[in-house]
């Protein structure tokens, strides 16, 4: 059997882990790419043991580099979510803790000039049509920083601080903040609001699943119940949203809500949706912390904001908590999000090549 070998680079970008390539080294046609990167991953086994995935959605994350075309962005960037235990590969989302890692897996794969101290990559996410600037840390020489002492709840070393400022993030994939025309529905006999800032939404209030908000995400994985009824919730309210039959995807996400139990605004959790993130989603969090500053939605009374930001918003998250920057305006019927920010972590894990059947 010959091979093909692919150049790519083994990244962590915030707590999730993905391969980086270069879009001009894969297929233009969309089933061809979808079937080459099954293939990379080792999709359709519980292991990925075929493959470089690691049998988790976390870990089943490709990202695809190029130069942009567009006046504002340095680097298109091209996410695909790819299956653990079935074959499918979603376009549709962006993720956020992969786009951590753009910037530096860019500068690594020579996309354009870095500068000493710091360089700024200004990044297009190219399926939802949101700007991220990134800023990394550079040496004289011009190489990457990784060494650093910031510290993200969810990943277990310290490293060097990677920040991101992303605008024109609300409506991506429906057009709008509240695709439905409304704060709340009730799909199935439950309160959710739907809701499209970064990546579109279904949120409840974890109470009104039975849950205290604060289960572990093991424990909510194996509650099997639930899951049923999330997707349940989550396919019709899809329909709601204008995004079609979404059975097979992964987007819109799902998320719980609820009162905080530590030093945050709010307790979240996030599903992907086939489990529950072990932490949470750069994202997500943006789209939680947008829900949580609307007024009349199933977040309504969590927490208490002032009408105008900037604003760091504390999520508490089954590892711990993620801050958000969120810069806003709202009214009593309206809320503006003009950019959120942040700042997470990457690191470079391997680099080479990956071989696939040919």
């Amino acid at each position: 059997m010959s091979q093909r070998s692919i150049p790519y680079i083994l990244m962590r970008g915030g707590t999730s882990k993905g391969a980086y390539f270069l879009r001009s080294d894969l297929p233009k046609n969309t089933d061809a790419l979808a079937e080459l990167l099954a293939n990379v991953i080792g999709a359709g086994h519980p292991l990925n043991i075929d493959g470089i995935g690691g049998g988790s959605p976390i870990t089943t994350k490709v990202a695809m580099l190029s130069k942009s075309d567009d006046d504002w962005a340095d680097i298109d960037y091209f996410f695909a979510q790819v299956g653990v235990e079935n074959r499918r590969v979603d376009f549709n989302p962006t993720c956020g803790n992969i786009l951590v890692g753009v910037g530096p897996a860019a500068l690594e794969m020579h996309l354009l000039p870095t500068h000493s101290k710091q360089t700024t990559v200004n990044i297009r996410a190219t399926n939802t049509g949101a700007r991220v600037t990134a800023t990394i840390l550079t040496d004289a020489e011009g190489a990457v920083t990784y060494d650093g002492d910031v510290a993200i709840d969810g990943v277990p070393n310290t490293a060097a601080p990677i920040k991101l400022q992303f605008r024109d993030v609300v409506g991506g994939l429906t057009g709008k903040m509240f695709p439905t025309g409304k704060t709340i529905e009730k799909v199935n006999g439950d309160i959710v609001t739907c809701i499209d800032v970064t990546v579109p939404m279904v949120i409840g209030r974890a109470r009104d699943f039975g849950l205290s908000g604060n289960e572990t995400a093991a424990a909510l994985n194996d509650n099997k119940t639930l899951f049923a009824r999330i997707e349940n919730i989550r396919v019709k309210a899809g329909e709601k949203m204008g995004l079609g039959d979404v059975s097979g995807s992964v987007v819109p996400k799902f998320g719980l809500i609820e009162s905080p139990r530590q030093d945050g605004h709010a307790l979240v959790r996030y599903f992907t949706p086939t489990i529950c993130h072990p932490s949470l989603a750069v994202t997500g969090s943006q789209c939680l912390a947008s829900c949580l500053l609307s007024h009349n939605t199933v977040a309504e009374g969590i927490a208490q904001f002032p009408d105008r930001g900037p604003l760091t918003i504390k999520l508490e998250h089954p590892m711990g908590l993620l801050d958000v920057l969120v810069d806003y305006n709202r009214t009593k019927d309206t809320l503006d999000v003009f950019s959120v920010g942040m700042v997470r972590t990457a690191r470079k894990i391997a680099a080479g090549h990956v071989f696939i059947a040919h």
